[in-house]
């Protein structure tokens, strides 16, 4: 009898990791917006009402397909060469962010998305099961990057009083800006007149990502 539990639970897990990664998949290609559940649900070779088996809603299978964005982030920033210098394992890190941002700009929508209520009311709105792995994939992401400030800043390298509030607060600022790599378009003109046009190279916006987290920590 419990080999049997265990064979559907089992079971139950495989099917919600192949409908998580079949949402990633869809975002990707599509982006945020054009990932319905029929589409999800036909990726897999399901029936949509199958989806709701496994998630409450709509909202609590988003929350873990950014997880797994997270996950794959994390993994690319725990690959920071330890043999670097502080300066030089901060500027790989927040590189390797906003590569990661360029790579895939659908983890740019959903990260912002998610981004858009307070915590407290997100966490109304999810499993506990869900909330802590967000907590987990965040916590993965910026844990190696606030570890680099730390370091940096006990060494009095870089000019940092609070590693994790900085590294969150680089983070998200890092979101906005990569984001404007995403629109790939600016807007100039004095107030007077007809505003204009200019494009905007991503590579560019990336190298500022990277110069703004070392300014803010005292790094010309």
């Amino acid at each position: 009898m419990a080999s049997a539990t265990g064979t559907l639970r089992d079971a139950r897990r495989s099917r919600e990791r192949d409908i998580v990664a079949a949402t990633r998949a869809l975002f990707d290609e599509r982006g945020l917006q054009d990932a319905p559940i029929e589409g999800i649900a036909r990726a897999v070779g399901i029936n949509k009402a199958l989806i709701y088996r496994h998630f409450a809603s709509k909202e609590e299978l988003f929350v873990a397909t950014v997880t797994l964005y997270l996950d794959e982030l994390a993994e690319r920033l725990r690959g920071v060469d330890p043999e670097l210098d502080h300066v030089g394992r901060l500027r790989e890190g927040w590189g390797r962010y906003a590569d990661f941002c360029l790579q895939y700009p659908a983890f740019l929508d959903c990260a912002l998305s998610l981004m858009r209520r307070p915590a407290s009311e997100l966490r109304e709105r999810v499993p506990d099961a869900i909330w802590l792995r967000l907590g987990q994939a965040m916590g993965a992401c910026i844990g190696p990057l606030a570890a680099i400030l730390a370091a940096g800043a006990a060494d009095g390298v870089l000019d940092v009083d609070d590693p994790d509030f900085v590294a969150n607060r680089l983070y998200a600022q890092t979101l906005g800006t990569m984001h404007l790599a995403r629109v790939g378009a600016g807007v100039l003109g004095a107030a007077e007149t007809l505003p204009g046009m200019f494009a905007i190279d991503a590579r560019r916006v990336r190298d500022a990502c990277v110069a703004d987290a070392l300014a803010a920590v005292g790094v010309r």
